[in-house]
This record gives C-alpha cells, sequence and structure tokens, in this order.
C-alpha cells in the first residue's frame, strides 16, 4: 500500500501559477512510475502528465505549460503550472504505479486526496 498526500492548489487568475506537491510513504518511490490526473465537474477525469525513469507523458493541452519533476531524496512529486487557464480548474490527484510503463493511459492503483485547483478569468 501507497499514500499518498498532495498539497498545493488554490484559486489564481488566468495566467498565474501554482506548484502541486505530491508526498508518498513509500522507500520504493523513486522506482514508481508518478503522475498527476485531474478531473473537473461533470467531466470524466483525465490524465495530466505522468513520468518514470527516463521518459514523460504529457497531455497536450498542458505542454509547455505545465511541467512534471521529483526529489526522490524527499518521496516527492511536482507539478509546476505556469500560464494557467480557467480550462485547468478542477481537482488534481496524483497517482503511483510500480512499474516500468508509466503511460498515464495505463491503470494507476495508489491515488492521493486530491488538491483542488480554481482559474478564474
Amino acid at each position: 500500500e501507497v499514500h499518498l498526500v498532495e498539497s498545493g492548489g488554490g484559486s489564481v487568475q488566468a495566467g498565474g501559477s501554482l506548484r502541486l506537491s505530491c508526498v508518498a510513504d513509500t522507500y520504493t518511490y523513486s522506482s514508481y512510475c508518478m503522475a498527476w490526473f485531474r478531473q473537473a465537474p461533470g467531466k470524466e477525469r483525465e490524465g495530466v502528465i505522468s513520468t518514470g525513469a527516463d521518459h514523460t507523458y504529457i497531455r497536450g493541452s498542458v505542454k509547455g505549460r505545465f511541467s512534471i519533476s521529483r526529489d526522490n531524496a524527499k518521496n516527492t512529486l511536482y507539478l509546476q503550472m505556469n500560464n494557467l487557464e480557467p480550462d485547468d480548474t478542477a481537482m488534481y490527484y496524483c497517482a503511483a504505479r510500480d512499474s516500468s510503463l508509466c503511460d498515464y493511459s495505463n491503470e494507476y492503483p495508489y491515488w492521493g486526496q486530491g488538491t483542488q485547483v480554481t482559474v478564474s478569468s
């Protein structure tokens, strides 16, 4: 079992930035695929960005604005979001997968509780 705790959400105006954090409680964190998903009201959950040992997968609508990084020493995953748009408004979830196949189209079994991001125009 892997426990994930997100933080860093909030309300910003369009064009603003936020950085989300996700702390994992597993000592094997560095070998896991890690991903960020989001779910807007009335919409299905979608993968935003995911990363493994040597590749990052990113949704086209956030390319050039969002980036993912990880600090393995701190078991922490980050999502840097710049130039935010109202369509980025959603609950953002951190997820983990014990695999070398890290594309967010794969099943991720471990999830955090989510952190809300609201972008106003």
